[in-house]
């Protein structure tokens, strides 16, 4: 046939669509009752899954396939260690585990031996390529020390602070300005992730997609970066990985699509990447005041290219891995900010009281110019907790998981061997009873202050990165933590000040949480938005 597929992948691959079909028959036949997609906010005890020789836990694994996440952490949250074992077909495990100490073994004690691995790396190795999200070693090494110098230059925070506030004055309030004078109904997951979009493609290669504009238009680039993440988040996603990857040599189906995406996507930042080189081809201008001016308003393709990495297959790279690691996080926390926001207003009244006498005290009015008529982020303490709050409950990542390159022993005393996966579960480590107390479940800003005695202001009091490990800990901690936070908090202050927000769903009902790469909300979160009087 001219296929040069192993004889290994096609028996697996048989096999596979084996187990499946017998999976399948058997969960109909000892269960006819329809699955229930249950409370995000409710964990149930779920026992421990059975396994079964050759297929594992693979029915357990079926039937909860709408709700791994809620399950996983149900089942974690039922165990004295909060660890266990997930048995998958053909006898592989994966491990996993919401116990800070087991966190911190895998991120910084025991770092050199869990890595991405070659199932996440080939899973994302088409769409991301060996960019620093995707890559172990001295490869990642050598991306994070550019990276690291470039995120912290003081031109690229206040070229980040321009990004949003303009984005914000053109874009978001405009269009929350019209829903509110039409009251007509918004999706607001949907305009907040094309908020984060234009925003991040802004900060990485310095190209607008223009997504959210008044008539919410598709655009080409996006819709094909969109494409290849959900495709391969499905391959993450698989439990019998050997289906899509016979797909993928057969160039079929999902496989197909995804090659077309990735081409496109991936071509379309290469354009961006020749124009942007032609320019500094040709540095003849001395003036040093002008080249400071420009760097001010450098993206970080623009400072990869100024440092000579200006190798096409690199860049598109590192600009690929900056969007997929932006795209999703900021518009993820503000969604579930403004939900929770919507059922708390005692919270909304400190975050306003907050806003109003930072605005007093910095001497702004509405009549200030634009990028100077939002608090210094750094001074909104009880809207940094709020922040922190959300993301406990809902972790834009809700997952992450690390292989085993060495046999191993976590703190608890689990034992790991060679080539197997490791995820840690933030979802449920925000659960977890002995760590966030008996009120775990409810959405209290102020487990994250104090007020020394005698003192009007909250102090900020963080919990160690183990714990509470949303942006990622360790040597891998995440690069654009301090960018997240500012765009969050420019787009709540903004936001907040002018607008309310009123989700429109039924009175107690709860958005059913999905996740793909990242945790969103099934079917949207509809809103109508109110303006307050100023």
């Amino acid at each position: 046939m001219g296929l040069n597929i192993p004889s290994l992948q096609i028996i697996s691959f048989i096999l596979s669509l084996l187990c499946l079909a017998s999976a399948m028959l058997l969960l109909k036949l000892s269960n006819g009752k329809k699955k229930k997609e249950l409370s995000i906010s409710k964990p149930n005890k779920s026992p421990m899954p059975k396994s079964y020789p050759i297929i594992g836990s693979f029915l357990a694994i079926l039937e909860n396939s709408g709700r791994i996440l809620q399950w996983t952490s149900d089942i974690l949250l039922s165990t004295s260690h909060q660890t266990f074992s997930l048995h998958l077909p053909f006898g592989q495990r994966l491990i996993f585990t919401a116990n800070a100490a087991n966190v911190q073994h895998i991120l910084k004690s025991n770092f050199h031996v869990y890595e991405k691995g070659d199932f996440i790396r080939t899973a994302l190795k088409d769409i991301l390529g060996d960019s620093i999200v995707n890559v172990d070693g001295d490869e990642w090494k050598f991306q994070r020390q550019i990276s690291i110098h470039e995120f912290n230059t003081k031109s690229f925070r206040k070229f980040v602070g321009t990004v949003v506030d303009s984005e914000l004055a053109d874009r978001l309030i405009p269009i929350l300005k019209t829903a509110a004078a039409k009251r007509s109904v918004l999706d607001l997951q949907d305009i907040l992730q094309r908020f984060a979009f234009d925003n991040i493609c802004q900060v990485a290669f310095g190209y607008d997609p223009a997504y959210l504009l008044p008539s919410l238009p598709q655009a080409e680039f996006t819709d094909a970066f969109d494409e290849a993440v959900k495709l391969c988040s499905e391959r993450m996603n698989a439990f019998t990985p050997q289906i899509w990857k016979v797909k993928r040599a057969l160039n079929i189906g999902s496989e197909k699509q995804l090659r077309i995406a990735v081409n496109h996507a991936r071509e379309f930042v290469k354009e961006i990447i020749r124009k942007k080189k032609k320019p500094n081809s040709n540095k003849n201008n001395n003036n040093a005041d002008v080249a400071d001016k420009t760097l001010e308003s450098a993206d970080l393709l623009s400072r990869f290219l100024n440092s000579n990495h200006s190798d096409e297959d690199f860049v598109t790279d590192v600009v690929m891995g900056f969007i997929l690691a932006g795209r999703d996080s900021t518009s993820a926390a503000l969604t579930w900010f403004f939900w929770l926001l919507s059922h708390h207003p005692e919270v909304e009244n400190e975050i306003l009281k907050e806003i109003s006498e930072l605005r007093q005290g910095n001497d702004i009015d509405d009549q200030t110019s634009r990028g100077n008529d939002i608090p210094e982020a750094k001074e909104m303490i009880y809207t940094h907790a709020a922040l922190c709050e959300t993301m406990r409950l809902y972790p834009p990542l809700p997952m992450d998981q690390k292989e085993a390159v060495s046999d191993d022993v976590l703190p608890d005393g689990t034992v790991v061997k060679k080539g197997t996966r490791v995820g840690y579960h933030i979802y449920a480590m925000g659960r977890v009873e002995t760590v966030w107390g008996k009120d775990w479940a409810m959405f209290s800003p102020t487990r994250w202050l104090e007020r020394e005695e005698g003192a009007e202001k909250w102090k900020f009091v963080g919990r160690d990165q183990y714990t509470y490990p949303v942006f990622q800990a360790g040597p891998r901690i995440c690069l654009g933590k301090e960018m997240a936070f500012l765009q969050m908090k420019r787009a709540v202050a903004e936001v907040l000040r002018r607008f309310r927000v009123v989700p429109v769903m039924e009175k107690g009902t709860e958005p059913i949480l999905i996740t793909k790469v990242g945790i969103k909300m099934k079917g949207g979160f509809p809103v109508r938005i109110e303006e307050r009087a100023q």
